[in-house]
């Protein structure tokens, strides 16, 4: 027997696959904050996302993948240094910094030659994504400049009907957002914003994998 709660989900699964199919807009909870999800492969989707969150043309959007198999799509390697932390901290609120493909449209990689990649520990974000073709938009939910929201109710009162559907997935953790990092040319890590999971943490998983080869 399905409880109400989650048939709602099954009903809100079913209008946010719709609206991405269809280039809309649809606001989900992550483990952090709501999200803002689109197609990061429809470039008007991307444009519409930007203009609606006010966001400046020059900060890329990052997307959640369903799986390491995804990576092929949107970017042109995997740094050494990441299969550890993706290994440890993937699924969980850990961004990292990839070369993008770049077939990848301008607008969500913000011209800088790379994007912001991770895979969701959210049970809903991680639906919404495998069926959603593997990979969505997650910027957060809130116009440039304002608080991220929590709630549903928090994406109302930011954008009213703007956003074409939102998710009726229940208050979310809030607090720190997501940890991002990039990978140093020479090796190492550089932390682009401290988040979830501490950077020194990351280091340190980096470093016992590095002692675990010298040995």
């Amino acid at each position: 027997m399905i409880d109400a709660h989650s048939a709602t989900l099954t009903y809100d699964l079913q209008q946010a696959l719709l609206v991405l199919r269809q280039g809309g807009v649809v606001a989900f909870p992550t483990e952090t904050y709501y999200g803002l999800a689109v197609d990061p492969f429809n470039g008007h989707a991307v444009d519409h996302l930007f203009e609606l969150k006010r966001r400046p043309a020059v900060k890329p959007v990052l997307v959640l993948i369903d799986g390491l198999d995804q990576l092929a799509r949107l970017t042109v390697g995997v740094p050494e240094q990441f299969s550890s932390l993706m290994g440890a901290f993937w699924p969980g609120p850990l961004t990292l910094i990839f070369s993008a493909l770049p077939s990848l449209c301008t607008q969500l990689t913000a011209g800088t030659g790379t994007i912001g990649l991770r895979i969701s520990s959210h049970p809903f974000a991680r639906q919404l994504c495998l069926l959603a073709g593997g990979a969505i938009t997650a910027t957060s939910a809130n116009r440039s400049g304002s608080q991220p929201a929590r709630t549903e109710q928090e994406v109302v009162a930011q954008f009213g009907h703007e956003v074409d559907w939102v998710v009726k997935g229940g208050p979310t953790r809030g607090g720190l957002a997501s940890t991002i990092i990039a990978a140093k040319p020479g090796g190492g890590l550089r932390l682009v914003r401290e988040g979830v999971i501490p950077f020194a943490e990351a280091c340190s998983c980096l470093a016992m994998k590095s002692s675990a080869i010298d040995e």
